[in-house]
């Protein structure tokens, strides 16, 4: 019973920190997934703004540092990084920021979606053809 009950743990314990480590790469995603020299120039950003955007890249160089402050609620780490993002820039270039590189969606949102999108189940959302038992007619779902 003991060493069943240290593997559930154990278990629990791995998924757990798993789960923690996709939000994590989320993260770096996020960073290192922007040429941020180029946002820098594009939107005409100051050097203090410049070098608040570095400070913010990098906040959480590994995963243990963004942990301590995530473990809790490791999703918050979105709607936190892009508040301070647009803190930064101002409403009308952190605007000009999600029209280019997140196509006008908001950032929070892209990443949450992401992390749903599972590519070994895309070819069942695909339409499908079934037969109505009622009417013995063919419908488009």
């Amino acid at each position: 019973m003991k060493k069943l009950l240290c593997t559930a743990v154990f278990l629990g314990i791995f998924s757990s920190a798993y789960a923690q480590s996709e939000y994590y790469n989320d993260y770096r995603r996020s960073v290192s997934d922007v040429n941020w020299q180029n946002v820098i120039s594009d939107l005409l950003l100051t050097t203090t703004q410049a070098n608040q955007v570095y400070a913010l890249n990098d906040c959480y160089r590994d995963y243990n540092s963004w942990n301590t402050v995530y473990v809790n609620n490791p999703d918050r780490w979105r709607e936190d990084r892009y508040m301070e993002l647009e803190r930064i820039l101002g409403r009308e270039k952190y605007a000009k920021f999600k029209n280019k590189y997140y196509k006008g969606q908001n950032p929070v949102a892209v990443y949450n979606s992401n992390k749903n999108k599972d590519k070994r189940y895309k070819h069942m959302h695909k339409k499908v053809k079934t037969h109505h038992p009622k009417h013995g007619k063919k419908n488009h779902r």
